[in-house]
């Protein structure tokens, strides 16, 4: 091409290389360089070229020459690898990528700032993990009774079991299924997963054609979204709304479906808000989903860390006549996330949704089953004393650590919260304007590279505004005190 410019360049290589913009971002903000979606845009586009630093970054990204990229006066070289990527015969070997439904999936929780994390870790650093629920690396123990119930069961869990789950755990669920009001369960109509989220990946495979929308809340828990990705649907984000304690906003919700939405999530007890929703919302979205026909999928792992005397209230219950799926599990409430033990309840009326249960059936058999050992401790957990309770009240672990972080983190300046009701997570509020922040995945990696704090922004969980994080407030108290107090100090300075 005669008249070639640096964009036009920069485009073929992105092409050759199956590199998007964003991966571009992503690429740099794992290697500390500052490029936003804006500039590489106005690269793109040919408004401008880019500094010294930021055309290195970008050559090495795409494995060619910064000479021929900037100026195109010499021939485009082999790419850097080339020559290593050649077989013994001399010809080139063939290069396999990722599979294309990958393009716009997002599981953050997981990402590339916790890859900088374990980057940190492997060259001595230690960083304090404020990113994901796991429970144990924080003392807290999985119940003596349940540890002892499976040993005593291991040797008659070498076989697998239904593909639905032993019969034993399933009676359970479905007995604790009665207690939470969900009407019109039978044992066939419980499931068993190696947690919720392999449950969560059958149900979108099961009824999401490509195009099919899903209405999902935002910000979310990011595997929901993923998940509708993967099996071809769109997410469409419905908004909760910080100025009212993180309740879906029902308005947005009716704007958002079409003709071709299925079904709307809600997870409550909430992940990452740690919202809890009161009855009078649950009926709003059970009436919408009413006059729209809509399947609900009900995300409830953590029911029972509500905290300050409130209830948690099944969606299921309110929807007699509405086809509903309720999750839940053992990971957080019995602190045995290592166990992956979940379930599915399908309850309300199943006339109208016979073919889906035959693919749910289908894709349930095609995994053989849960794993065994987990499940032989479902009927030992759910029955009897619940030790979570003595967490969740004045004086337990998980109520004094929310009440700690949640006091240290709005006496921050520039920081505002809403005070989580149940869960384990808070979703704080950065003042953008006073930080100058405009990307929130470099803030998040600063505040690790400067202070060795872990946590996730707010666009992990598909929020699109660059002004939440996460913090998961698992640590003891003196570990969350002191964590606040590097954060308070990161900020007093931070400029982006």
């Amino acid at each position: 091409m005669v008249n070639e410019t640096f964009a036009d360049r920069l485009r073929k290589a992105m092409g050759d290389r199956g590199i998007k913009q964003v991966d571009l971002v992503r690429a740099a903000a794992g290697q500390g360089v500052k490029l936003g979606k804006s500039h590489v845009s106005q690269y793109v586009s040919g408004k401008t070229v880019p500094r010294a630093d930021i055309l290195h970054f970008l050559a090495a990204a795409l494995q060619v020459d910064e000479d021929w990229l900037l100026n195109g006066n010499i021939k485009k070289p082999e790419k850097i690898n080339e020559r290593e990527n050649k077989s013994p015969g001399g010809s080139i070997m063939r290069e396999f990528k990722k599979s294309s439904k990958l393009d716009n999936v997002l599981y953050d929780v997981r990402g590339p700032v916790v890859e900088e994390a374990n980057r940190m870790e492997s060259a001595g650093t230690h960083v304090l993990k404020l990113n994901i629920g796991n429970p144990a690396p924080f003392g807290f123990r999985t119940p003596d009774e349940v540890i002892y119930d499976m040993r005593q069961q291991l040797t008659e869990s070498e076989g697998y079991s239904d593909a639905k789950g032993l019969f034993s755990a399933r009676k359970a669920i479905m007995q604790y299924a009665q207690l939470k009001l969900i009407p019109n369960v039978s044992i066939d109509d419980i499931y068993t997963g190696n947690g919720v989220s392999e449950l969560i990946n059958l149900c979108m495979s099961a009824l999401l054609d490509d195009g099919d929308e899903i209405l999902i809340p935002s910000p979310d828990y990011p595997l929901w979204t993923a998940c509708a990705t993967l099996a071809g649907g769109k997410a469409v984000h419905y908004i909760c709304d910080e100025q009212s304690d993180w309740y879906p906003d029902i308005d947005d919700i009716k704007k958002k479906i079409s003709d071709r939405t299925k079904a709307i999530v809600i997870i409550n007890p909430n992940n990452p808000t740690g919202a809890l929703y009161p009855r009078e919302v649950l009926q709003q979205i059970v009436d919408v989903a009413r006059e729209h026909q809509l399947i609900i999928f009900s995300d409830e792992i953590y029911d029972r860390l509500v905290m300050d005397g409130e209830e948690h209230i099944s969606i299921a219950s309110l929807a007699p006549d509405l086809f509903c799926v309720t999750f839940s599990g053992l990971s957080k409430s019995h602190m045995i996330a290592g166990f992956r033990i979940g379930w599915m309840i399908l309850s309300g009326n199943k006339r109208h949704v016979q073919d889906y249960i035959e693919g749910l059936n289908m894709l349930s058999n095609m995994r053989l089953c849960s794993n065994v050992p987990a499940q032989s401790i479902v009927q030992t957990a759910l029955g009897g004393h619940q030790s979570v309770k003595d967490y969740i009240v004045p004086g337990g672990r998980i109520y004094e650590q929310r009440e700690v972080i949640y006091n240290a983190l709005t006496d921050i300046p520039g920081i505002t919260a809403v005070k989580p009701k149940a869960a384990f997570y808070i979703f704080p509020k950065i003042d953008v304007k006073r930080f100058n922040i405009t990307n929130d995945e470099q803030f998040a990696l600063d505040l690790l590279r400067e202070k060795k704090i872990l946590i996730i922004h707010g666009g992990g969980f598909n929020w699109k505004e660059p002004d939440h994080f996460r913090v998961v407030y698992l640590p003891r108290v003196e570990v969350l005190e002191q964590a606040s107090r590097k954060i308070g100090d990161f900020l007093s300075t931070y400029r982006q």
